[in-house]
């Protein structure tokens, strides 16, 4: 089948071999899409936009290839698709990897994804064995240590600081890595979340990043480069004074300040190719669309595409589709370019109510955090020594101590527990991952005002 598909397109050849459904008989002759214009994107606030929000329909037919109004319609995007994504829409995203990572080796490629979490599902699958191990960061996305140890994939934990995973610590592990000792070889694969970390929040710096990717060349590892978080990058916090956030925070200048404000990703220092870098819509456009792409060495990707072809299959056509008016036929790179930068100024303000509300409402001789630069998640660590009952109880059951009086408040966080990679491993700390990405801010302010609440009646002296 896949090796008799080079001769679909000889001339005057009349298909009597594919198990393709007759276009006819889809049930859609039109896609309707309201969508903001570039660059009018107001801001939102408590859960509404600001008056003079302007936008447009989009509109998506089913016959649009064949009338020359537009490159993808509901004709092609509904039909059985390529494991790599309709080919219109990939070459914007290759167009726009380009523009932001420009990878400076020549025989990169780019295919679509359904998600990152099904993209490392994939590439566990073509490059692990059961009895392997993963190299993680100590606290990190849980689906991830999930989706290795459901394959038989055991994942180690690399010591992070303020800044994520640290080179000396993955240096540490590697070099004094014992097979007998761990039952299983030494790793070759590093998985790690570089911006706004999952659960930490924590960016590594431009350094970090040519620091650890060093110890990849040293140790001969591939790196999984997991970043969906990549563009939520914000303006410095001074302070309480930026609360509410509203005005706080501007968008930079330009499309070039913007890309030269960034981080570089691994992918843009990988002289190697041995970065596979997972990109996302799942942050800055929507979840629910389940699409993103991987950008590695063409072997690899092709490699990818063959896994997927007997997994996933494709990504969805119809959000292919919606995503393809949106970028391609309405915004443009520029236009998206410009709803990035929106978005930075969005979650700059959310960042500064929360940072805000932390500075008010915890007590500070109890609860630290590090102020996040990018990402949707702050990490709280709390000091368990001056919990009143420190020394005749576990870690485990203080943090569910807190765990409960949070709830009590009627206010939900993650337990920092819930991350670890390794749950044998004996719990070093107690911390909670809140978020900032959704709640409206008076309800930011007042969640982080019950979470005090419930601190302080934890740790209160019996």
């Amino acid at each position: 089948m896949i090796s008799s598909a080079k001769w679909l397109n000889t001339p005057g050849l009349i298909s009597l071999g594919g198990g393709l459904p007759c276009p006819d008989y889809f049930p859609f002759e039109e896609l309707d899409i309201k969508v903001p214009q570039v660059p009018r994107f107001s801001p939102f606030r408590n859960g509404h936009a600001h008056e003079g929000s302007d936008y447009c329909l989009l509109r998506a037919g089913k016959h649009d290839m064949a009338e020359g109004t537009s490159m993808f319609d509901i004709t092609t995007a509904m039909q059985y698709g390529q494991a790599h994504g309709a080919a219109q829409f990939l070459r914007f995203l290759v167009e726009h990897t380009e523009l932001i990572h420009d990878p400076p080796y020549q025989d990169w490629s780019c295919t679509m994804t359904v998600g990152n979490t099904s993209a490392l599902d994939v590439t566990l699958r073509m490059l692990s064995n059961r009895g392997d191990w993963m190299l993680s960061e100590e606290y990190t996305f849980v689906a991830a240590a999930e989706a290795a140890g459901a394959l038989g994939v055991k994942t180690a934990a690399v010591p992070m600081d303020e800044h994520g995973m640290r080179a000396d610590g993955l240096n540490d592990v590697l070099t004094n890595w014992d097979e007998k000792e761990r039952g299983g070889p030494k790793p070759f694969l590093v998985y790690t979340v570089p911006t706004g970390q999952n659960p930490t929040g924590a960016t590594q710096t431009a350094q970090r990043r040519r620091d650890i990717y060093a110890v990849a060349q040293k140790h001969e590892l591939i790196i999984i480069e997991d970043d969906p978080y990549y563009y939520l990058q914000m303006d410095p916090y001074t302070g309480p004074e930026d609360s509410p956030g509203a005005a706080a925070a501007s968008p930079p200048a330009s499309h070039d300040d913007f890309i030269k404000s960034l981080v570089p990703s691994y992918l843009s220092i990988d002289t190697d190719g041995r970065v596979i870098r997972m990109d996302s819509f799942s942050k800055v456009v929507a979840p629910g669309t389940r699409a993103g792409w991987i950008t590695a060495p063409e072997q690899m990707v092709d490699r990818y595409r063959a896994h997927a072809e007997l997994s996933t299959q494709a990504p969805s056509g119809t959000s292919q589709l919606v995503l393809f008016k949106l970028l391609e036929d309405h915004w443009g790179h520029a236009g998206y370019l410009d709803w990035l930068m929106h978005l930075r100024v969005e979650y700059t303000a959310r960042r500064n109510v929360m940072m805000a509300a932390c500075d008010q409402y915890l007590p500070k001789n109890i609860v630290s955090w590090a102020v996040p630069v990018a990402g949707i998640f702050c990490w709280l660590r709390l000091d368990h020594t001056r919990h009143p009952r420190y020394g005749e109880t576990s870690l485990e059951k203080i943090e569910e101590e807190v765990f409960d009086a949070i709830i009590r408040q009627k206010t939900w966080l993650m337990n920092g527990s819930w991350f670890r990679p390794d749950r044998a491993e004996k719990l070093g700390g107690i911390f909670f991952r809140a978020t900032y990405a959704a709640a409206p801010f008076d309800q930011i302010q007042e969640g982080i005002q019950r979470l005090g609440k419930a601190v302080r009646e934890t740790f209160k002296p019996n």
